[in-house]
């Protein structure tokens, strides 16, 4: 358990993302974390680099909803600091804490406080010695980052400590599944899965979604992180998307647009980017179409419960394939907004009625 919310086993696989403010600054920190929570994130970590930043966290946590984990690096102080204001889960590196004294007193505050502790180990961070012994991780030899991940876990289990996840991240695509599937046939902990420092939005879309993708569609991980060089909601957004095309978990709205064509009289790219953010607010599962054309649209997405279609001028809504409106085209979206907005009010009422 993080916080409220359960990793591993038969829990739903959690999307989570990490902020970019200064952990210190409690008010563009809580800021990004509502926004963050709006999109659906279930976890979010926190950097804490300094005495500022893990005395910040105890402000930061009661002002947000979901649980916050703490991200430490070298220094067991930090960790420990962290929990004893209020990290309901920290990520630790326990071979880069200064020996097995320290990690000690990691693990003791672990146990004061029941903060769960994630083993975090990355391509860039293993023992000289495990580099010597097997080699840079790559695709067919990944060794590396899995033993440093099995020693860490075992000086943990030492200590008597078994509240464990555990991640073995690479920035290569083939790296990171070859090194999962060989972990998960290892260990029965609850896996952190991710590709770090994967990229842009359109990179790193593609590199997690590829090796993440592979990985939750053979049963390997827990909860995981679209790590992006862009605004936290982005991760989120890919993260929900992902599970959606797995069939994993659905939230909120599924958004079909045509990739346009010489057909199209609208600027449907603008009316699309509008509708999808819209569309990140509301939970009903909707199918919701945005097509550049009357003529093929509403035949191309029949499925979609709700659509509209662009002409020149002018625009359509339909349900379900079939005509329900023809508006202007100035008014197809705020038209279509509010016809999204009464199918939502009017799932939450039949909700509330069950």
């Amino acid at each position: 358990m993080v916080g409220s919310v359960p990793v591993g086993g038969d829990a739903p696989i959690s999307v989570q993302s990490m902020t970019n403010t200064s952990t210190a600054d409690v008010s563009k920190t809580v800021s990004q974390i509502k926004q963050l929570e709006s999109a659906g994130c279930e976890l979010i970590r926190l950097a804490v680099p300094d005495m500022d930043a893990a005395k910040a966290l105890r402000e930061i946590r009661e002002s947000i909803s979901i649980p916050l984990v703490g991200d430490i690096h070298f220094d067991w102080r930090l960790a420990v600091s962290a929990m004893e204001h209020g990290a309901q889960a920290v990520r630790i590196n326990p071979g880069n804490l200064g020996g097995q004294k320290n990690l000690s007193r990691v693990v003791a505050a672990a146990k004061q406080h029941h903060v769960p502790i994630r083993v975090g180990v990355n391509s860039g961070s293993i023992e000289k010695k495990l580099l010597h012994d097997y080699g840079y991780p790559t695709p067919e030899n990944p060794k590396a980052l899995i033993e440093s991940a099995l020693n860490n876990v075992r000086a943990l289990e030492k200590l008597g400590f078994y509240e464990l996840k555990v991640s073995i991240k690479s920035a290569d695509v083939l790296t990171t599944i070859n090194g999962y599937r060989n972990l998960s046939a290892l260990i029965d902990y609850p896996l952190h899965i991710g590709v770090t420092e994967a990229g842009g939005l359109i990179a790193g879309t593609v590199k997690s979604s590829v090796a993440l993708g592979i990985l939750l569609h053979e049963g390997i991980g827990d909860t995981f992180r679209i790590s992006l060089t862009r605004d936290p909601v982005e991760e989120i957004r890919v993260g929900y998307e992902l599970l959606r095309s797995l069939k994993i978990r659905e939230r909120g709205p599924e958004l079909i647009s045509c990739p346009t064509c010489g057909r199209t009289k609208i600027d449907l790219f603008s009316l699309a980017e509008e509708v999808e953010r819209f569309i990140q607010t509301m939970d009903s599962p909707l199918k919701v179409a945005v097509m550049g054309c009357v003529v093929n649209g509403p035949g191309e997405a029949r499925e979609a419960d709700i659509g509209i279609a662009g002409g020149h001028g002018v625009g359509i809504i339909f349900k379900k394939g079939a005509l329900f409106k023809k508006v202007a085209e100035a008014e197809l979206l705020p038209v279509f907004m509010e016809e999204l907005k009464k199918m939502e009010a009017e799932r939450r009422q039949s909700l509330d009625h069950c």
